[in-house]
């Protein structure tokens, strides 16, 4: 019965030792995806990171999070919303047309007042 015991938790640390490695790889791709995307370091800091990143992969995935985390998230939304800025230009959508089919779906009485007005802040905002 042990011999069960000892396959079953070595089939567990195994799984998770994969998990955490697939999850260290994600963060890495996305900490020299940031990283590459950034304007405000020079050529210098970004090889000095990824040699950091080479060197002490870990270390310098987390080192990284820690101090340009909040960073990366600006950056995020900031990529997002010019990507749906750039999709609105290409489809041909404007911010002047949404709220004209809000005002529509409101005088067909499909949405109401108050669902008309968080739609029209989000699309305004």
């Amino acid at each position: 019965m042990s011999a069960v015991f000892a396959s079953i938790f070595s089939f567990i640390t195994f799984a998770f030792v994969v998990f955490i490695f697939v999850l260290w790889l994600w963060l890495l791709i996305s900490v020299i995806g940031d990283l590459f995307r950034r304007d405000d370091v020079g050529g210098f800091g970004k090889v000095l990171w990824i040699i950091f990143l080479v060197v002490l992969p870990y270390l310098g995935v987390f080192a990284y999070i820690l101090t340009q985390g909040r960073g990366m998230g600006e950056r995020s939304v900031a990529q997002a919303r010019q990507a749906q800025k750039d999709l609105r230009e290409f489809v041909g959508f404007s911010p002047a047309d949404e709220l004209k089919k809000l005002d529509e779906l409101k005088a067909a009485g499909t949405i109401t007042a108050d669902e008309h007005a968080k739609l029209r802040a989000k699309v305004i905002g």
